[in-house]
């Protein structure tokens, strides 16, 4: 097997690449954070929400949370200034589920696609995406 390598190094590629019928994946370095939420660069979050999220019809927003999986623990990212390229950081909670040693490390990380996402999000956590549609 060859050896993770974060991200890509043109930063006009995409972070994350189809994987399967219900995910795409990519490669980051896993870290803590003291915050709530997980989170990765702004650039890097807007550039999945584009690839994975949009249908490129109209107007479309690109800070929707992504719905993430790490070793069975689905979880939402979101968009964060303060954090590095290739980094997804993460609560505790996720680090201790996700058996992740010795962070920061360089782990697989699966983003759902836009027909399962909302459904990963409901069914195996606490938070929900709100539709356009409710007032």
């Amino acid at each position: 097997m060859p050896p993770l390598t974060p991200g890509r190094t043109d930063p006009k590629s995409e972070t994350f690449e189809e994987y399967s019928a219900a995910y795409y994946m990519g490669v980051l370095y896993v870290e803590a954070t003291p915050g709530e939420y997980a989170v990765m660069a702004r650039d890097q979050h807007e550039a999945a929400n584009r690839h994975i999220y949009t249908s490129g019809q109209g107007l479309e927003r690109l800070d929707a949370p992504l719905v993430a999986k790490l070793d069975g623990t689905y979880f939402p990212i979101f968009a964060s200034d303060d954090i590095p390229r290739d980094t997804l950081a993460v609560p505790d909670e996720i680090l201790a589920a996700s058996h992740v040693d010795n962070p920061p490390t360089l782990r697989e990380v699966l983003v759902a696609k836009a027909e399962r996402a909302a459904q990963y999000l409901e069914w195996f956590t606490p938070y929900s995406i709100a539709s356009t549609t409710d007032a």
